[in-house]
């Protein structure tokens, strides 16, 4: 799965999903990109983690997915997303796009050749995914957004990360980190309507 041409496959299929949560106006696309995302992370680290530990990312990252999917369940604003995105315009978010993957196509190789054990179809995942996590929180001002590309920065991270460190210790604390931004995001994401409430 390293290299040849199935990493790649992941590795494209993981930046299609990533485009998809940037560029999509519907929330259900875009947690349904966000799972599929992860099912291709895993993919990607169980090349390097034993299958259990690679497992703890997948599931950790649905039940992430499914938290922040309740919250703006919950929320039940049915306001089109696209109207309140910052800048609104489509040229201005695909040069953006553009943008992220050129830096991505000129520090993958870079990182790969740097640290030794990084290879080169997780340096691009990683890249791609955390690039386009910044870009997502940068450019919108939705929380359910912002902590969506929290969810995917951090996950381009661990598959970096993933290939550094293997421990189950490790594993652990990134789960409990991701369901721990997912818990906050859905709080945040549901307080306008408890305040309403009260």
């Amino acid at each position: 799965m390293e290299s040849g041409f199935l990493g790649t496959l992941v590795v494209l299929l993981i930046a299609a999903t990533s485009l998809v949560m940037f560029l999509a106006s519907d929330w259900r696309w875009v947690l349904a990109a966000l799972g599929l995302q992860y099912l291709w992370s895993f993919f990607l680290v169980s090349s390097v983690w034993p299958l259990e530990l690679a497992a703890v990312k997948l599931v950790t990252g649905w039940m992430a997915g499914t938290i922040v999917g309740l919250g703006r369940l919950t929320a039940a604003t049915d306001e089109e997303e696209s109207e309140d995105r910052f800048p609104a315009g489509r040229s201005f978010q695909s040069l953006t796009t553009l943008l992220v993957f050129l830096v991505v196509v000129g520090s993958a190789p870079r990182l790969a050749a740097w640290a030794g054990n990084i290879g080169i179809n997780h340096a691009w995942a990683g890249l791609i995914l955390a690039g386009m996590g910044l870009l997502q929180i940068s450019l919108t001002p939705r929380i359910f957004r912002k902590f969506l590309g929290l969810l995917m920065l951090f996950s381009g991270f661990e598959i970096i990360y993933a290939t550094v460190e293997a421990s189950i210790l490790v594993a652990g604390l990134l789960a409990a980190l991701n369901l721990g931004i997912a818990l906050v995001g859905s709080y945040l994401i549901t307080l306008p309507r408890i305040g309403q409430e009260q």
